[in-house]
């Protein structure tokens, strides 16, 4: 049996709009295996920088880096195939890529999203289910709030979470 074809997901925004992404990291995953990963800063629309002491960005970090009209036609073909979009509280993610998505005048991906962090509360019922917290319990490397490992982590998450239905479901049948 293959395991799940999707694509993790991760944004960082310089501030509280959500058309503020200043990186984004995607993580493809093709019969449950990583199969490539992608990490872009963006140049948001605005200079101003409200969440550097989050994730280490600034402006001077992304003033020479293409807006979001331009990086993401290059990564929207890792989508191709994927069944969904996986995040880590996946609605501020899905947020922002509509808003990015939207002030671009680009289509919204049609994939739905699977949130890692109610996947995470079904399926080990941690006390936490923040980010730093799943991947404690499941060993997961993480560098939080890094786009490119964020994503990684929720690839992971996602693929530790199918496992554990493959062992309940082989045990209950």
């Amino acid at each position: 049996m293959s395991g799940p074809s999707f694509v993790a997901i991760d944004f960082e925004t310089s501030h509280t709009l959500p058309d503020s992404a200043c990186s984004v990291g995607l993580v493809r995953v093709h019969d449950g295996v990583i199969v490539e990963r992608r990490v872009e800063l963006i140049r948001p629309p605005r200079r101003a920088f409200m969440f550097t002491q989050i994730h280490g960005l600034t402006w001077d970090h992304v003033a020479g880096a293409k807006p979001f009209a331009e990086v993401w036609p290059d990564l929207a073909p890792m989508l191709e195939g994927a069944s969904f979009l996986a995040a880590h509280n996946s609605g501020f993610d899905r947020r922002v890529l509509r808003a990015c998505c939207d002030a671009a005048g680009l289509a919204m991906p049609r994939q739905p999203f699977q949130c890692t962090v109610q996947l995470a509360r079904r399926t080990w019922r941690l006390h936490s289910n923040n980010l730093a917290a799943v991947c404690a319990h499941l060993q997961i490397p993480l560098r939080h709030h890094e786009a490119g490992s964020d994503a990684e982590a929720c690839a992971r998450i996602v693929l530790a979470a199918h496992e554990v239905a493959l062992q309940r479901a082989s045990s209950a049948g």
